[in-house]
């Protein structure tokens, strides 16, 4: 009966100990703008549009780590299902919208200061955010 205890004893060890675990693990953010990223997508080229609109094309090809890990203040993700400002960049929804473009110059200006991934995510959210 003793060794049977000690079994018992040491399995629910264990399972304190995974759940333990699991409950320091950090969880995403309830705030769906945390989690962003992993467009897969093509992105359409600069050669196809003119002015400001190939302009924020082009910074797309040329920063998306940067702008796949910033909402879109369009709210594209809920009526067009993209997963970051990234994805306005793969299709011509970017080409119509004055947000996505003033959101893709901003955080190219910010990454020129040399600021890093989340300082231009935080401030994009703060300016954009209202």
């Amino acid at each position: 009966m003793g060794g049977n205890m000690k079994k018992w004893a040491m399995l629910a060890s264990i399972i304190i100990g995974i759940g333990l675990v699991f409950w320091f693990i950090p969880t995403a953010s309830s705030d769906a703008k945390d989690a962003l990223g992993g467009e897969k997508r093509q992105l359409l080229s600069p050669d196809l549009f003119k002015g400001k609109t190939a302009y924020t094309y082009q910074i797309a090809k040329e920063i998306p780590d940067v702008l796949d890990n910033i909402y879109c203040y369009c709210n594209c993700q809920m009526h067009s299902g993209h997963k970051s400002l990234l994805s306005c960049y793969t299709d011509k929804h970017a080409a119509f919208c004055d947000i996505c473009q003033n959101q893709a110059i901003r955080a190219y200006e910010l990454y020129k200061e040399g600021k890093d991934i989340m300082t231009i995510k935080r401030m994009e959210d703060k300016e954009f955010g209202k």
